[in-house]
């Protein structure tokens, strides 16, 4: 039977307009930093620079702070919730208007399929905005108290796996609390937060509301440990929190963690296998498993394992590995040659250890950042691949017999991020959930996201939530009177 070929769709390039060089953006306007010196920030797919971003330095951050503190002071945390309300709800529809060139530049400085940037990523920021628009006049019902306070200046450290959405999920909710931003996103991802910075200028943000510091490593420890920052919020590597939470014991600094994650993907025997197949997909290919919450390991119940791994085989056998900006891929660039190194040696644990890898035929370009889809079977609790997180599209299955044996092998991990429980059964659903260790279980799907619905982790994928009135009670405190 002949394979029916898609011709190229690429989306253009022309939709976007990419500096030849950015500065940092501190009290509303664009400024070059104290040091003078700047990174480059490349396409994945090609290894084609981009941009000359400026990297910040201690001094950059203390001008940021300075100037999110008198936003804070002077303007922003004394202005009424609705009128906070109605620059949120604007900067929501400048995204809305402007998101096939949100879309573009996602996917050309990320490497995730043009496919997932406009369909997914940047609907759901301008969901962000929308929805923490319509808190920011009701913070009373938050549940603390009457006229809940702003923490005051949010110092916020952002991935590179979902730069656009990360940003939305802490400015969004932070600003209608009250508080300004210092938002530092990640060093081989920094366009897309310097382009939202063009928002705020045209949606008339008022000055020093939001800022942003672009640097490595440096810069975020920086903002971090910058006495005059009230609330930490990250996301990133469980390392890079432990040392977060380290720098801020003994402090009165509010802190946020979104971690990593080792999630199960539970399939029963009675679940619909076509539809837990497209789920497992979904759950570890999407945005090249360069998600957190990522269904890594799949557990299939013994009996069906077989009969399900063909169909997925089959199934991945149809994914389109390429050019992230053509509408037909379905696998984009890994992000970097570091993490490319990372998924590599990893793989190659699973391999020594004697787990048995499969991946489907495709042909990878000559340029960039490029892994297949990958399963490993024959995988056991002891192996590295079923145990670190590997962040790249890399399945280890395992099977199990029992309810019981499934919860066990779910829990033995140190994340506790998500889980996907799969079956007919509405009452096998309620029981498995309540004895995983998961922030987030998703019953006969995988990787849906709302701003209404609180997400976050256990363990070592983090504490506190993002999303729902919990994401906004992370950015306020009570009244004194009100505790």
């Amino acid at each position: 039977m002949s394979v029916f070929e898609y011709a190229p769709a690429p989306e253009s390039r022309s939709i976007v307009d990419i500096a030849s060089s950015y500065g940092l953006f501190i009290d509303g306007d664009f400024v070059d930093g104290t040091s003078g010196t700047s990174f480059k920030t490349i396409n994945p797919a090609t290894e084609e620079v981009l941009s000359e971003v400026s990297e910040a330095d201690a001094a950059d951050v203390d001008r940021a702070v300075a100037a999110a503190r008198r936003a804070h002071d002077k303007v922003w945390s004394t202005m009424a919730g609705a009128e906070r309300a109605k620059y949120l709800f604007r900067i929501a529809r400048i995204i809305a208007e402007r998101a096939r060139e949100f879309a573009v530049l996602e996917s050309l400085d990320n490497g995730k399929p043009i496919r997932e940037s406009r369909d997914v990523d940047v609907p759901l920021v301008a969901q962000w905005f929308f929805y923490y628009a319509g808190w920011a006049d009701k913070l009373d019902h938050v549940g603390l108290g009457v006229r809940p306070r702003p923490l005051g200046v949010a110092g916020q450290v952002i991935p590179w796996n979902f730069p656009l959405m990360m940003l939305a999920w802490k400015v969004a909710p932070a600003l209608a609390a009250g508080n300004t931003v210092v938002l530092k996103p990640a060093e081989t991802t920094p366009l897309t937060a310097l382009l939202f910075a063009e928002v705020c200028q045209q949606a008339d943000l008022p000055a020093g509301v939001v800022n942003i510091v672009t640097g490595a490593g440096a810069t975020g420890q920086a903002l971090v440990e910058h006495p005059g920052i009230d609330k930490v919020a990250f996301t990133g590597s469980t390392a890079v929190g432990k040392a977060i939470a380290r720098s801020v014991a003994g402090t009165n600094k509010q802190v946020t963690l979104e971690l990593g994650g080792k999630a199960a993907n539970i399939v029963f025997d009675d679940a619909p296998i076509d539809q837990a197949v497209e789920g497992i997909v979904n759950g570890i290919f999407f945005n090249q498993g360069h998600v957190c919450c990522a269904g890594s390991r799949l557990l299939v119940q013994e009996n069906v394992a077989e009969e399900l791994l063909v169909r997925l085989k089959a199934r991945m056998s149809t994914l389109r590995v390429g050019d992230p900006l053509d509408k037909n891929t379905d696998v984009g660039a890994i992000n970097s040659r570091e993490q490319l190194n990372r998924i590599t040696d990893l793989t190659a644990a699973g391999d020594a250890e004697g787990a048995e890898r499969w991946s489907p035929e495709c042909v990878l370009p000559d340029n960039g950042f490029w892994f297949k889809p990958t399963i490993f079977t024959g995988v056991t609790q002891a192996h590295r691949i079923a145990r670190e997180e590997i962040f790249g599209p890399v399945l280890s299955v395992l099977t199990f017999r029992t309810p019981d044996e499934a919860v066990a092998k779910a829990n033995n991990t140190p994340y506790g991020l998500s889980a996907g429980v799969w079956t007919e059964k509405g009452s096998r659903i309620l029981a498995i959930a309540g004895q995983l260790r998961a922030g987030v279980v998703w019953a006969n799907t995988f990787n849906k996201f709302d701003p209404a619905s609180p997400f976050g982790g256990y363990k070592e994928s983090g504490h506190g939530r993002e999303g729902g009135k919990q994401g906004l009670a992370a950015y306020l405190q009570a009244q004194e009177g009100d505790r």
